[in-house]
């Protein structure tokens, strides 16, 4: 899910969703193109240390471990639309998991292109007024208002109060950090939020999820805000109807929670099934936590891997054309990249057979070798019509020219590394993707 700082765009036929962070993002900070998989991976049961790309313990640069490094992840039609890959989570008052303070929010929208966790109001219940209020930006004088968020995706925003929780994600805990709680009504939308153009996608109906759980490669979401108040981005409210942009340090700032476990926190992994040309009902795989950490997400020697800039994009060449704002992201439900020459649906791509593509993906500073991948596309209103949640061929348009997202039908029969920021995977250094 690419916003502005990556970008949310949704159109409609189920519908498209496309989040990858545009622009205010950010951390701080080749070989074969496999498309088989199954539960126990090749490199599984080899030393750790075989892998051209680990330390020979197969522990990154020394990071703790934790033996449960795998939560399940699914597709399926519970979010009402297609390759809408979910994850359920536990919020907590931070500092009291008790009875009563904590609520589990299932349906999470898992995204490698954003970064940090944005729960809707509604599936918060009760808990939203128990979780701490996020003050402290660096422009507000007093130091003691509540701190809101404007996050502006590709066609609309997510707006709502910044808190603090504990995000506990299977056996993990990311404690006390910052989350936005979207759509919580508790101050007015500001107008350059708004101007920034389409729908507000603040709520779970308009989102299709309960939130977005941001799992990309930056640590915090927005690392221009450290310097400049942008408009439309972060705020501190003297009143519920007054919001003033302003600069947010990093601490303060919605995060990753993968960075703020106390193990395997150096990226993630999700592995999921192949699934036939016509589709399938639902599919069930793994985010597993932690890069070159364990013998389960050891980086295989014959790995592709991408570095991507600050902002987690690389470039993409498709038909001539260079696409820079390009990512690998399984927040978007498509393939989505503008051809003209495709028929489209409201969007949706629908040529009248199937069509074999193909593109080539480069690291965004230009170095290591360009992979030429294969992908197909097929009509998106036959697949809708046999019923079933995840497809591997279903692309959309995209108007602007510099887009290019691999999205969720990229991510079956693979396993896709995300690594954060500038972690260290044995002598490599994020951030970057891998598969």
């Amino acid at each position: 899910m690419n916003t502005l700082k990556k970008t949310l765009w949704v159109a409609t036929v189920a519908a498209t969703v496309i989040l990858t962070a545009c622009g205010g993002g950010g951390g701080d900070g080749q070989g074969n193109n496999s498309v088989s998989w199954n539960a126990t991976p090749d490199w599984v049961g080899n030393s750790p240390g075989n892998s051209g790309n680990s330390n020979n313990d197969g522990n990154s640069a020394g990071i703790k471990t934790e033996s449960d490094n795998t939560v399940p992840i699914r597709v399926d039609n519970s979010m009402g639309n297609l390759n809408m890959l979910s994850a359920s989570i536990t919020v907590c008052v931070p500092g009291q998991p008790g009875r009563g303070q904590c609520v589990t929010v299932d349906n999470m929208l898992v995204d490698t292109g954003s970064t940090g966790v944005r729960i809707a109001a509604s599936a918060l219940q009760s808990l939203n007024p128990k979780l701490l209020t996020q003050i402290g930006a660096l422009d507000d004088t007093t130091g003691a208002f509540p701190i809101a968020e404007c996050m502006p995706f590709a066609s609309g925003f997510t707006w709502g109060s910044v808190k603090r929780a504990d995000i506990k994600i299977g056996s993990r805990t990311a404690s006390n950090i910052p989350v936005q709680v979207m759509g919580d009504g508790a101050f007015t939308t500001p107008s350059d939020c708004i101007a920034h153009g389409g729908a507000d996608y603040s709520t779970a109906r308009s989102l299709g999820a309960n939130g977005i759980l941001g799992i990309g490669h930056g640590v915090h979401d927005s690392k221009n805000a450290l310097t400049t108040a942008i408009p439309g981005n972060y705020y501190y409210c003297p009143s519920a109807n007054s919001c003033v942009s302003t600069r947010v340090k990093a601490e303060k700032q919605v995060m990753n929670p993968v960075a703020a476990f106390s193990a395997d926190y150096n990226g993630t992994i999700i592995r999921l099934p192949a699934v036939p040309a016509s589709g399938q009902a639902s599919v069930t795989g793994e985010l597993i936590f932690g890069v070159g950490t364990q013998a389960n997400n050891a980086l295989p020697a014959d790995a592709n891997i991408f570095t991507v800039d600050t902002y987690g994009f690389l470039t993409t060449h498709y038909q001539g054309i260079a696409f820079n704002y390009s990512a690998i992201d399984s927040g978007t439900n498509v393939y989505a990249f503008a051809d003209s020459a495709i028929p489209t649906t409201s969007d949706f791509y629908t040529p009248a057979s199937a069509l074999d593509l193909s593109a080539t993906i480069e690291a965004s500073a230009g170095s290591g070798a360009p992979l030429a991948v294969p992908f197909q596309i097929e009509n998106a209103l036959n697949l809708a019509a046999t019923g079933n949640a995840a497809f591997n061929n279903v692309g959309a348009s995209m108007s602007s020219g510099r887009w290019f997202l691999w999205g969720l039908p990229f991510f079956y029969g693979r396993s896709v590394y995300t690594v954060i920021g500038d972690s260290k995977i044995g002598t490599l250094t994020g951030p970057f993707v891998a598969f």
